[in-house]
């Protein structure tokens, strides 16, 4: 031990701070800056041992790569005389291990602090570099609440890869080789197999169930028996039954057994783990002003004849998936900002509203060939414009003003984006500007969901493939338009004939793009080409792991194949990734409804019925939150204004066999079978073809074994 008053260089040593298996750590000073510092000294056993030098070194070089508040910083790496030593910020606090000790934390604060630790390895794995040895003893907990991930000594670099789902596994730990802390590794450490950042979230995982439950996950009587546990076992079984539904899916997705059933990087955990209901973990330092969320508001209409709004409603969605595709910024939903379309509320109570920092507005003024665009970019907290700037231009400079606010957004915020980031904003677009025009109309009315409006959006696209035959998303459109009027509107052949073509040739022309995948995927499930369309769902998935539309159709793909626990999965990422959307939680309803799982039924029903609330507010004569929302509410005990939503539902498209069917559903929940067989029935006359779907749908459980619900079956396959 060095005794208080040793110099070495510039550090005057202060007080033993404590030992660890590869060093000495002190309280010293720094006499050049005036400052004190920490100060770990490799004992001198180990300084004359290569590995164990090496392993000190590595520490200290790993670090030095680090700056993130979540990160231990290192200031200086030195041998001075015989004494080899790594120079780090002094923390004051204590060790996670020592705050566990008095037992479980409040959800709240366990969440809190899991940001801040998969915050900081999503920093670490983006420079490449693994921790491996993620435990309580490794996480300090400063005094003013900041969590620093220590000891890097472990530490390995690899390559992330070129693709989220399919890490690349070159420079990592050698197959057979043990690395890491007994009862925190992970089955893939266990294995000694190949690892990735993927085995660090199943660590954090770990440190995560015990801040939850109080107690080590997988801690058995001896070595063998933990990694046996590890391997084998269900960590949570009993213990997590008092956590909120979707704080426990969460937590079991950080420790799935299988890599590619986790979260596929500590960034998509981090979002995942915002996201949850209630009011979440308290913002870190770095978010503290304003800079990693934003809204974009429909831009207001000022153009002389006030019949821009699908152009504002355009440009607006356009901006949006531009600025979704960024990794560090949470984006609010489309339907999440729209419900503010044309209203007076002030920016705080907005952003209050949609959880997010910032927000993005501007108006729009179209007279002839000349577009004015005003724009600005504002902290909500105190109304401080970030950035503003108006573009006076020619119409076919709009792709030039989209490009331009997305990169001045990303400036603002202080966002760095990689090449290939960058890159993945770019999508396909026309140099016509009159395609683009009817794209924008055909989207506007798309979004309205009835039989019409999507009849008339197919129009549209049409009208701008033709104009523009290279134009992808146009085809695009035109097969999401036709798959759903397949799906939930008559079934008729000539719709899914139309989106079969409609959907290669947007994949021929843009291959690269995740949503033409997507819409293939969706189509083939019509046609019960299920391989083809798992094949498209993850095609589009590995292009863009938070591509909302492929979980969604996906899950329900899934579902029509009676693989329910997939549809589960997918359709949970699905709400992470959109939290406002009303369709995919009432979905979830039924399915864990049928399943038995009533408190996950009541936490669905309850997220989907105030969603659909929202949307109904900003698409008033649309009757699909209706008929979806019902038997939400009846799930959540409200039946009779779950049976007068779906009155208001059929009231406004009496004819519309979607509506039939779900209002089939609604009855069937609500225990009126009669009702539910009546509507049933007209929907397959009506030409409803979705068989799969019927005898897997939980909400038709009430009449599934009855004699007439097998009678539809059978007049399904006469008019087939």
């Amino acid at each position: 031990m060095l005794a208080a008053g040793t110099n070495l260089g510039p550090y005057e040593i202060l007080s033993p701070l404590g030992a660890g298996g590869m060093g000495e750590v002190y309280r010293a000073r720094d006499n050049r800056l005036g400052r004190e510092v920490a100060i770990k000294v490799l004992p001198e056993e180990f300084a004359s041992n290569p590995d164990r030098r090496a392993r000190f070194e590595n520490e200290a070089k790993a670090v030095a790569a680090l700056s993130h508040p979540n990160i231990l910083a290192i200031f200086d790496y030195a041998t001075i005389g015989d004494t080899t030593l790594a120079v780090t910020e002094l923390l004051e606090g204590q060790t996670l291990k020592d705050r566990l000790a008095a037992g479980a934390m409040a959800p709240k604060a366990a969440i809190g602090f899991a940001v801040q630790m998969v915050r900081g390895l999503s920093a670490a794995h983006e420079k490449g570099i693994i921790h491996r040895d993620i435990k309580p003893d490794n996480l300090f907990v400063t005094a003013d609440g900041i969590l620093k991930i220590l000891d890097f000594g472990l530490s390995r670099s690899y390559s992330p890869g070129s693709g989220e789902d399919a890490p690349t596994q070159s420079h990592m730990t050698s197959p057979g080789t043990v690395m890491g802390t007994v009862g925190y590794m992970s089955p893939e450490q266990v294995r000694g197999t190949k690892v990735d950042q993927r085995s660090d979230l199943f660590s954090a995982g770990v440190v995560f169930a015990e801040m939850l439950t109080g107690r080590r996950a997988f801690q058995r009587d001896s070595a063998v028996e933990t990694m046996n546990a590890i391997l084998k076992e269900d960590p949570l079984s009993g213990s997590s039954a008092g956590l909120p539904g979707a704080l426990d899916r969460i937590l079991r997705r950080f420790l799935e057994k299988r890599p590619e059933d986790r979260f596929q990087t500590a960034r998509d955990a981090a979002f995942a783990l915002e996201t949850l209901s209630g009011s979440g973990p308290a913002p870190t330092r770095e978010e503290e002003g304003g800079a990693r969320s934003i809204a974009v508001l429909p831009f207001a209409d000022m153009s002389p004849s006030k019949d821009q709004d699908y152009f504002c409603e355009g440009l607006a969605e356009e901006l949006i998936h531009a600025l979704t595709k960024i990794p560090e910024l949470r984006v609010a939903s489309r339907t999440a900002s729209f419900q503010f379309r044309g209203k007076a509320a002030d920016l705080a109570s907005m952003a209050e509203q949609m959880r997010v920092s910032t927000i993005l507005e501007g108006s729009v003024r179209k007279a002839g060939e000349r577009l004015r665009v005003s724009v600005q970019l504002i902290n909500a907290a105190d109304g401080f414009h970030l950035w503003s700037e108006r573009y006076d231009r020619d119409l076919s400079d709009v792709f030039a003003i989209q490009d331009d606010i997305t990169e001045q957004v990303v400036k603002a915020l202080r966002l760095v984006l990689s090449e290939k980031e960058k890159r993945s904003l770019v999508r396909p677009k026309t140099s016509n500007v009159e395609a683009y025009d009817l794209y924008l109309r055909g989207r506007h009315l798309f979004y309205k969901a009835g039989r019409e409006s999507q009849h008339k959006a197919i129009a549209l696209f049409r009208q701008a493939a033709d104009i523009d035959p290279d134009y992808a998303p146009a085809y695009a459109g035109m097969a999401d338009a036709s798959c759903f009027l397949y799906m939930f509107h008559r079934s008729l052949p000539e719709d899914r004939e139309r989106a079969e073509w409609a959907s290669l040739k947007a994949l021929e022309l843009a291959p690269q793009l995740a949503e033409c995948h997507a819409s293939r995927g969706f189509v083939a499930s019509l046609s019960k080409r299920f391989d083809e369309a798992e094949r498209e769902f993850k095609t589009a998935l590995a292009l863009d792991p938070r591509l909302f539309e492929a979980k969604y159709f996906f899950g329900r793909v899934r579902i029509a194949q009676g693989k329910v626990e997939e549809a589960i999965r997918l359709w949970e990422d699905a709400c992470q990734i959109r939290p406002e959307d009303y369709a995919v939680p009432l979905l979830l309803t039924g399915t864990y409804h049928g399943l038995g799982k009533e408190a996950e039924a009541l936490e669905a029903a309850k997220r989907g019925v105030d969603a659909a609330q929202i949307y109904m507010k900003v698409n008033p004569e649309d009757p699909r939150p209706l008929y979806l929302g019902a038997g939400g509410l009846i799930v959540l005990g409200e039946r009779d204004k779950g049976l007068q939503w779906a009155a208001r539902a059929f009231a406004m498209a009496p004819d519309d066999d979607s509506v039939l069917y779900n209002l089939a559903c609604v009855y069937s929940v609500a225990g009126e079978a009669e009702k539910a067989l009546d509507c049933l029935e007209k929907t397959v006359r009506a030409g409803f073809k979705g068989r799969d779907w019927i005898e897997h749908d939980a909400d038709l459980n009430l009449i599934r074994g009855r004699d007439r619900f097998k009678d539809i079956l059978e007049l399904m396959e006469k008019t087939s």
